[in-house]
């Protein structure tokens, strides 16, 4: 991985206002799926943030670990009612080793395209495969990739509207190391906010092959968390890879 990559940088620039960012989400789909695919076992999220899935879990009486980047996030999940509960290491989720093993390892809202290259995220791949018991699950969150939405290599567009909140994003793409660069614009009645982030993104194929180098196979792939079938106009999908049971 390269040495210039900062785990910790989205999560300074976003932490004080994350959970504000995120209220659209499917949040309540999310945990439902992400129970049932438990069972009764214990689950570890990478990039577990503010704990928008780690907390409803464990109040489903789960067994929950994370492992995030970003101190300034888990400060956050620790102020709130159960968060303090829950343990947490701060490291890079490619690398960064936890104790036990998990029936569920949980990598959601495109959080593996943070990752800054292929070995980075095959690296991440390994390390699920690395914390899950024999039979456990690996499921991974993110948008299907799709070149042709941008013009000239750039595109702008409006993310969600409201009387009170107006969300952009700008987008630049670098095919040839299938990168691309964002800055969300954030306008509210307190000002502008400028939130930028990095993508290294990759086709559900190349996942699905990471996933055979670290010994797991594909279980489920789907457009959504309520289970809608993938197919050619789906633009994202929550895939499930398993660990063979021996």
């Amino acid at each position: 991985m390269s040495p210039a990559f900062d785990a910790s940088a989205y999560g300074r620039s976003i932490a004080d206002i994350y959970d504000a960012t995120v209220t659209d989400l499917p949040t309540e789909a999310t945990v439902e799926r992400l129970a049932l695919l438990a069972g009764d076992g214990p689950v570890l999220e990478f990039g577990i943030g503010t704990g928008r899935l780690a907390l409803p879990l464990a109040a489903r009486g789960l067994t929950v670990a994370g492992i995030d980047g970003s101190a300034d996030m888990v400060e956050i999940l620790r102020s709130k009612p159960g968060g303090e509960r829950i343990p947490v290491s701060v490291g890079d989720f490619a690398t960064t080793k936890v104790e036990g093993r998990f029936s569920l390892v949980a990598l959601t809202t495109n959080t593996i395209f943070a990752l800054p290259s292929q070995d980075a995220q095959v690296d991440c791949f390994r390390n699920a495969a690395d914390h899950l018991l024999p039979g456990g699950r690996f499921v991974v969150e993110t948008w299907v990739p799709d070149p042709a939405a941008f013009r000239d290599g750039s595109a702008l567009r409006l993310l969600s509207m409201s009387e009170d909140t107006v969300l952009a994003e700008a987008a630049r793409l670098s095919p040839a190391e299938q990168f691309m660069h964002t800055t969300k614009v954030r306008l509210t009645a307190e000002g502008v906010r400028l939130l930028p982030a990095n993508h290294r993104y990759a086709w559900p194929a190349e996942l699905d092959l990471m996933a055979r180098l670290a010994g797991m196979e594909r279980e489920h792939r789907w457009s959504d968390w309520n289970g809608s079938a993938f197919g050619d106009d789906s633009r994202a999908h929550v895939t499930v890879y398993r660990l063979p049971q021996d």
